[in-house]
C-alpha cells in the first residue's frame, strides 16, 4: 500500500510518503523552491517521493490531507462574527484565498497530480498525535501535542497503543501557548513563525521579572496545564497584528521594531514568557501522566520545538521517557497523515521495539551521487580534490582543529528544521571566538543566537546532563560543571557572550545549557567517524554543528545550493560528498559572482 501526506497553504508546505507503513520519504516544498516557510502546493516535494519510492500516481492507494479545511473555515467565520465589527476585516482579508484555493483541496489534487483515487482528510492535532506516536519506539505511550492552531484545537493529549491513537482531550482557540508565544515573538520584533527560535535563545540574556504580570494579567492558568487567555490584549482575533494598543499600554511602549538594538527590556520579555511557556508545559506533562498512568510521552506541534521546554520535561516532569517528532511542526503533520491512514485508518499493526524509532534519523530527504556532484563540479570548473572515506574523516578533523569553519554536505537530506549532520555547517565548539564568527561571518544573524554542539552518542553524559539519546537535536540540558570555567564578576545582557562559559564555549549558551544532538555510528557512520577522530586528537568528542543555510534561507538541498552558500559566506571548506572544496582556491567565483548561464550565484 501506498500512501501520499501533503500539509499545504498556511506554513511549511511537505509531503510524505508511506509504503507497507515504513517512511520512504519526506520533505518540505521550501527545499526546492528556495521560499522558507513555502506555503504552496507540494508538487516539487511530491514528484520526489515518487521517485525515491520508485512509483507513479497510479500507483497510490491513498492521498491524505493533514487537516479539515471546511472546520478551519468554520472557526475563522465564528470567530469574525464574534468580534464584529472589527472582525470583519480580517475575515475579508482571508476570504479570496479561501474561496480560491483553500476550500478545494480535492480538485487541486486531483488536477495538481492527476489522482482519481480516494482523498482522505485528518484533523490538525490527529495528524500531529499521530507524528508523534507512530514513528516513536513506544509500544504505548502517551502523547501531548501543542502548537498555535488547527481547526479549533491548540493543544490536545490522548493516549497512543499498539496501532489506535485515542485523543482524550483538547484545549479549543484562542486559548494557546503557540499564540500566546508567537504574540511576544511579534512584540519583541521578530517575525511570527519563523522568530519563535530567537525568542527561546533571547531569553537566558534576560531576568523572567515580567512572568507574575503575564499570570497575573494575560493568562488565567490552572493546575492541569490549561488556561484562558484575556483577549482584551492581543489582536489576532480581529486585526492583522497578534497584539494591541492595551497590550503595549501593558509593557510600557510599543512592540520593537525589527532589526533595531534589542535592550535588557526585551531581554527580560522574553525570559518571562518562555518562564510561563515552561510552567505551562509542565503543568500539562504532569496532569498528562496522572489522567492516563502512562510513564512515557510523545511530543509534537510547533511548541515541541522548544527544546528549553523539552528537557525540562525529561528532567522534572514524571515520564520515565520521553520521544519527539523532529519536523514537529506543520510540516510533519504530512508524515502523520498518512502513518494514521496506515495505522488506524486501515487497520495495520505497528512493530516497535521500545529502543529504535522508525523516522531512520530524520535523514529522508533527497540525496546526490558523486558522480553527480562531479558533473556539476567539473561542468562548471570548480577547482575540488576527491577524498575518499578515510581521507575524509582525517582532513575534516584537521580543519576543523585548525579553526576553520566547513560545509558539510553528505547523503540524504534533512526532514524538519535542523542540519542533523547530512547539511551542516561545522566547527570546532572549543574555539571561544567561534560562535560571534559563524553568526556574524557565516550565517549572517544575530549574534546572540547560540549554536548547538553534535556528541558522540556514548560521551555524551560525560560532558552534559543529559542520559539519554537525543539525536534530533529537540533537547536542551546543562553542561556539566566539570566542564565549566568560572567567570569573575557579574556580567549582563549581551556582555554575557564576552565569557568563555565552558571548555566548550562556542556550544555553551549563557545560562550554561546547550541544545544537543547525539550521533551513533549505525545512524550516521561519516559524521560519526570524523567525530571520533576529532576526538582521538583533541579528547573532546564535541563539535559544532548548524544548519547549512545563511538567515532568511531554507536548508540547502543541492549540491548548487551548497556551492551557493559556500561562496556568500566566509566559509572556508565544502565537503561536497566526496569532494573537498578550498575556498582559497575559488579565485576565478571570488572575482565575477555572476556567473554566466542557467547556474548563477544571484
Amino acid at each position: 500500500m501506498n500512501i501520499l501526506g501533503i500539509s499545504c497553504f498556511y506554513h511549511d508546505s511537505a509531503a510524505c510518503l508511506v509504503h507497507n507503513g515504513e517512511i520512504i520519504a519526506a520533505v518540505q516544498e521550501e527545499r526546492f523552491t528556495r521560499k522558507k516557510h513555502d506555503s504552496s502546493f507540494p508538487l516539487n516535494a511530491i514528484n520526489y517521493c515518487f521517485k525515491e519510492a520508485g512509483i507513479n500516481v497510479v500507483d497510490l492507494d491513498f492521498v491524505v490531507f493533514y487537516d479539515k479545511p471546511f472546520v478551519k473555515f468554520e472557526r475563522i467565520l465564528e470567530t469574525a462574527l464574534t468580534y464584529a465589527p472589527s472582525g470583519i476585516t480580517q475575515f475579508i482579508a482571508a476570504v479570496p484565498i479561501w474561496l480560491k484555493q483553500k476550500l478545494w483541496i480535492p480538485e487541486i489534487i486531483s488536477k495538481e497530480l492527476g489522482f482519481k483515487g480516494k482523498i482522505l482528510f485528518s484533523e490538525h492535532h490527529e495528524s500531529h498525535a499521530a507524528s508523534a506516536f507512530y514513528p516513536s519506539p513506544f509500544k504505548e505511550a502517551a502523547f501531548l501535542t501543542i502548537d498555535g492552531v488547527g481547526e479549533w484545537e491548540t493543544a490536545s493529549f490522548g493516549v497512543g497503543k499498539d496501532n489506535h491513537l485515542d485523543i482524550q482531550q483538547y484545549l479549543r482557540f484562542p486559548h494557546s501557548i503557540g499564540l500566546l508565544y508567537s504574540a511576544f515573538t511579534y512584540y519583541v520584533g521578530f517575525r511570527v513563525n519563523s522568530g519563535e527560535y530567537k525568542l527561546m535563545g533571547l531569553a537566558p540574556y534576560g531576568r523572567p521579572i515580567y512572568r507574575d504580570l503575564i499570570l497575573k494579567e494575560l493568562i488565567d492558568l490552572k493546575d492541569d496545564g490549561s488556561f484562558r487567555m484575556n483577549m482584551e490584549y492581543f489582536g489576532f482575533c480581529n486585526s492583522l497584528r497578534m497584539t494591541n494598543s492595551r497590550f503595549n499600554r501593558l509593557f510600557g511602549g510599543p512592540s520593537r521594531k525589527p532589526e533595531t538594538k534589542v535592550t535588557q527590556k526585551y531581554m527580560d520579555i522574553a525570559a518571562s514568557i518562555q518562564n510561563v511557556t515552561e510552567e505551562i508545559m509542565l503543568k500539562m506533562a504532569s496532569h498528562i501522566h496522572k489522567v492516563t498512568g502512562q510513564d512515557k510521552l510523545c511530543l509534537a506541534g510547533g511548541v515541541a520545538l522548544n527544546c528549553v521546554g523539552n528537557g525540562r520535561i525529561l528532567r522534572e516532569g514524571p515520564f520515565k521517557d520521553i520521544w519527539i517528532q523532529p519536523a514537529s511542526g506543520d510540516a510533519g503533520g504530512a508524515l502523520g497523515a498518512a502513518l494514521l491512514v496506515w495505522h488506524k485508518y486501515s487497520g495495520n499493526k505497528r512493530n516497535v521495539d521500545e529502543v529504535n524509532d522508525s523516522q531512520k534519523t530524520s535523514l529522508l530527504g533527497p540525496a546526490y551521487s558523486d558522480d553527480y556532484i562531479e558533473n556539476f563540479l567539473k561542468k562548471q570548473n570548480i577547482p575540488y580534490k576527491y577524498l575518499g572515506y578515510n581521507d575524509i574523516v582525517k582532513a575534516v578533523s584537521d580543519l576543523i582543529i585548525d579553526g576553520k569553519v566547513i560545509g558539510w554536505f553528505q547523503g540524504r537530506m534533512e526532514f524538519g528544521p535542523r542540519g542533523l549532520g547530512a547539511r551542516s555547517i561545522i566547527g570546532d565548539a572549543r574555539n571561544p571566538d567561534m560562535q560571534s564568527k559563524m553568526n556574524l561571518k557565516i550565517k549572517y544573524r544575530e549574534s546572540f543566537r547560540p549554536f548547538a554542539p553534535t556528541v558522540l552518542r556514548e560521551k555524551v553524559s560525560e560532558w552534559f546532563k543529559l542520559d539519554k539519546e537525543s539525536p534530533y537535536m529537540l533537547l536542551v540540558a546543562p553542561v556539566r560543571e566539570d566542564k565549566r570555567t568560572v567567570i569573575i564578576g557579574e556580567l549582563k545582557g549581551f556582555d554575557k557572550l564576552k565569557a568563555a562559559r565552558s571548555l566548550i564555549p562556542a556550544v555553551t549558551h549563557v545560562d550554561y545549557s546547550a541544545r544537543i544532538q547525539t550521533v551513533k555510528k549505525a545512524d550516521n557512520p561519516l559524521y560519526y567517524d570524523m567525530i571520533q577522530a576529532f576526538l582521538e586528537k583533541t579528547g573532546c568528542p564535541v563539535i559544532i554543528n548548524t544548519s547549512f543555510n545563511v538567515r532568511g534561507e531554507p536548508l540547502v538541498l543541492s549540491p548548487e545550493d551548497a556551492f551557493r552558500c559556500f561562496m556568500r559566506t566566509e566559509m572556508d571548506y565544502l565537503m561536497l560528498g566526496s569532494f573537498l572544496l578550498d575556498k582559497s582556491a575559488q579565485t576565478a567565483f571570488k572575482k565575477d559572482l555572476k556567473w554566466q548561464g542557467a547556474f548563477q550565484l544571484d
